[in-house]
């Protein structure tokens, strides 16, 4: 990965806004711009964070446990380890430095962090400027994401035939995580979403101890982690050779209203339109009500990130950015149907991955 240019794309951005000094505190961010730690253990923990500058050298800052590790992504020099407390410390490197106005990533940082240091150091709110960088992928983000993309598609593929009448939702959910894997995938890119008969109408199942029975609809929404980079694809089968009429119309319309939103993916088309051409699908076909959640969302280094496919801050398409077009209807009483793809932008228009 070429960090060298994403740091300049970054300090370009933050020229234009008039930023001199950015805290980097998303992990996910930290490690597109320096390959350093995709994850940190939970809200109150950090592996560090990236002081960027527009005059003077950038810094990576962590703490003890992570040294080598910084030294082996980021020139040595410029790697600041601090003691604890983590805050204070990091603050005093930062004055230490002559920054007198540090813009910080408020959306990714935990109250205490904020409150914290703005008790010492004189904090602005950043744009989510990283982000902006990441919604566009280069040819390597593209190839790993088309590379985790078909692990999924083998996945499913080695999954489909262990569904049997007796198994059990967790039980699928453990083997498909073994699958992700055997086949390389370092983890999942989220927890499985697997849902029998009239769990499939919650959106977010979680696996619980249901038994598949002979004749019933089947959800399954799950994703791995290949090379840093995520899959995600849901799809929803009937298990027994008799479908329900309901379930096959409701099938049938959710992966039309898919193919209409897709074929209208490409440069310059607003995430808004594509949300409101499957919705006015569904409408219709009076079954909108059923369609509870936006079309889709950005994927790459996270399973969502931008930009969101919905009504809400619509984003104009670009070439090189991905995202999932995953429509769905739920019905309480016998369940749901999602089908879910990711879709590349290309310059003329878009490739399902």
């Amino acid at each position: 990965m070429n960090h060298a240019k994403r740091l300049q794309g970054l300090k370009n951005l933050m020229q234009k806004q008039d930023i001199d000094a950015l805290l980097v505190v998303h992990p996910a961010n930290r490690f597109y711009l320096s390959g350093f730690e995709l994850h940190d253990g939970q809200c109150n923990e950090s592996s560090g964070c990236l002081l960027i500058r527009l005059n003077g050298p950038d810094w990576l800052l962590t703490d003890a446990r992570f040294t080598e590790e910084a030294r082996r992504h980021w020139p040595g020099e410029h790697v600041h380890v601090y003691g604890a407390p983590r805050v204070e410390k990091i603050a005093e490197f930062v004055k230490s430095l002559g920054v007198s106005e540090l813009w910080v990533e408020t959306h990714a940082m935990c109250a205490g962090m904020y409150l914290e240091l703005a008790g010492m150091l004189a904090l602005r709110q950043a744009p989510r400027l990283v982000e902006e960088l990441r919604t566009v992928k280069d040819c390597e983000e593209l190839a790993r994401l088309r590379a985790s993309c078909a692990l999924n598609h083998q996945v499913y593929e080695a999954l489909r035939p262990k569904l049997v009448p007796g198994v059990t939702e967790r039980e699928v959910a453990w083997m498909l995580e073994k699958e992700f894997r055997e086949r390389g995938a370092e983890s999942l890119s989220f927890a499985p979403i697997v849902g029998f008969g009239p769990n499939g109408a919650l959106p977010h199942a979680t696996p619980a101890d249901a038994r598949l029975s002979a004749q019933t609809p089947v959800l399954i929404d799950m994703g791995g982690r290949l090379n840093g980079y995520c899959s995600d694809q849901t799809r929803t089968w009937w298990i027994g050779d008799n479908p329900t009429d309901e379930f096959k119309r409701t099938l049938a319309l959710v992966q039309e209203a898919q193919a209409l939103a897709i074929a209208k993916v490409a440069p310059g088309v607003g995430t808004d339109e594509l949300h409101a051409t499957a919705r006015e699908f569904f409408a219709r076909h009076g079954v909108a009500e059923h369609f509870t959640h936006s079309l889709g969302h950005g994927i790459g280094l996270e399973t969502h990130e931008a930009p969101g496919v919905g009504p809400m801050r619509p984003t104009v398409l670009r070439p090189g950015m991905v995202i999932t077009v995953e429509p769905g209807l739920y019905y309480p009483e016998w369940g749901g149907v999602r089908w879910e793809h990711m879709v590349v932008v290309t310059e003329d228009g878009h490739e399902v991955l």
